[in-house]
């Protein structure tokens, strides 16, 4: 862990250095672009090789779709427990999905017309959904379950399998329960490159949906232009702002949460109280003891935990604007003072009894959120990205005429005088065009 107060010489450059962009490293984006450019020239066949290479599985191309007796399999082999998990999860993220959703409007501009715009969901859109570590149950609620609210009729998920070609019962449960129509075993950024080009047997989407590693992401990021995409997210973030009224216990449990995810993942955490941060260090040192996955939390204690001892609170606030984290905790004595001034987190956890893991799995906004910095130009998921968009103007002669004088000086000063014309036409007084020019 880097622990820091402001009274040290290095706090000034690390703090500086939290002004993060959610930039490609260089290894990575040639790589992205090797298999990109593999999965379009060969397709399936390119997607059956990187399955074997990074997943260890050998996969037939009969193979690559999830079946519909592997589905069934599935919602046998799954608990109760499990069954009544997600459906209320999925009761909560359908909720608050429908509460975001934007729906059509018009109205009467200045000259008359009518102006509006019209909503209706993607026809066809990819959700990937991470493997590797665990079976990322909740991602498939919170990704497929915000398209079936939006009513997308069709939705195409793609997950890496085992070594031996399969995937989690419990994620294929959760993923059918979400409404998904098609599931295939492929991950990665051959993943993504699949559900945005597609291939002889893989329809390619509208738009793509989910959380992955920085080579998931850096893959979105080249293939935008083919596809849209959502959002940038990566790795798991946490920064946690307290001030003296935090609860170090508590404190330490949703970060160890967060690390728990392994890999590239960023845990942080800073106060202006000194003994509340030496409190956590030692709540960090004693709850990771009991913890099954103490080995992963430990990694990324050791290269990607930071704790910092600010001058004042309101510096917090400014650390956590310009850090721009996936998660906030945001736990102070002064909410109402501090909150409005959080501008750019993708998700705030207010006070010491909102942990992030219920977000993560059941309190109903998509845990699918900016990371890496890109919460400064990103939002989190929403119900609203799987809606199409399409604007409306309807008008009338009074509204043309109204609107005459101010199309023909545009169409005068860039030089389209049919510009001008196609609106004059419309007006009775006007049908008697000039002749030709050089006529």
């Amino acid at each position: 862990m880097i622990i820091l107060s402001h009274r040290d010489s290095a706090y000034s450059t690390f703090v500086r250095r939290m002004n993060r962009r959610a930039l490609p490293e260089p290894g990575v984006r040639d790589l992205v672009s090797e298999i990109i450019a593999d999965v379009a020239a060969r397709g399936d066949q390119a997607l059956l090789a990187y399955t074997k290479r990074f997943d260890g599985a050998d996969l037939k191309l009969k193979e690559i779709f999830v079946s519909a007796a592997e589905f069934a399999a599935a919602e046998q082999a799954v608990s109760v427990a499990t069954k009544t998990a997600v459906a209320r999860s999925l009761n909560n993220i359908h909720a608050f999905a429908k509460r975001s959703l934007r729906r059509d409007w018009s109205a009467r501009n200045a000259e008359g017309a009518i102006v509006g715009e019209r909503f209706f969901p993607f026809e066809r859109v990819g959700v990937y959904v991470p493997g590797g570590k665990a079976p990322l149950v909740s991602t498939a609620l919170m990704t497929a379950g915000f398209a079936q609210a939006a009513g997308v009729p069709e939705i195409l998920a793609a997950t890496p399998c085992g070594v031996d070609g399969s995937v989690n019962p419990a994620l294929l449960f959760a993923l059918q329960a979400a409404g998904v129509t098609e599931a295939i075993k492929v991950g990665g950024a051959q993943g993504i490159a699949a559900m945005a080009l597609g291939t002889r047997t893989i329809r390619p989407v509208d738009r793509i949906f989910g959380p992955g590693n920085r080579f998931v992401v850096e893959a979105k990021r080249q293939l935008v232009g083919a596809v849209s995409i959502d959002l940038l997210p990566g790795p798991s973030e946490l920064l946690v702002l307290a001030d003296k009224t935090g609860n170090a216990a508590f404190i330490a449990a949703d970060m160890l949460a967060q690390a728990e995810h392994g890999g590239d993942s960023v845990v942080g955490f800073a106060t202006d109280s000194k003994v509340l941060l030496g409190k956590v260090v030692k709540e960090l040192e004693k709850q990771v003891l009991t913890l099954s996955r103490a080995k992963i939390i430990r990694e990324v204690l050791k290269r990607g935990t930071f704790l910092l001892h600010l001058k004042s609170f309101a510096e917090g606030v400014a650390i956590a604007n310009t850090f721009a984290p996936e998660h906030l905790s945001l736990i102070t004595a002064d909410e109402d003072r501090w909150l409005p001034l959080i501008r750019s987190a993708g998700a705030i956890y207010l006070g010491n009894h909102s942990p992030v893991a219920v977000g993560d799995f059941l309190a109903g906004p998509s845990h699918t959120l900016p990371t890496g910095g890109a919460g400064r130009s990103y939002s989190g998921l929403r119900a609203d990205q799987f809606q199409r968009r399409t604007s409306i103007v309807k008008m009338d002669q009074p509204a043309v005429a109204k609107s005459l004088a101010v199309v023909e000086e545009f169409a005068r000063i860039e030089g389209l005088d049919a510009h001008g014309r196609s609106t004059a036409i419309r007006l009775k007084s006007l049908l008697c065009l000039p002749k030709p020019r050089g006529k």
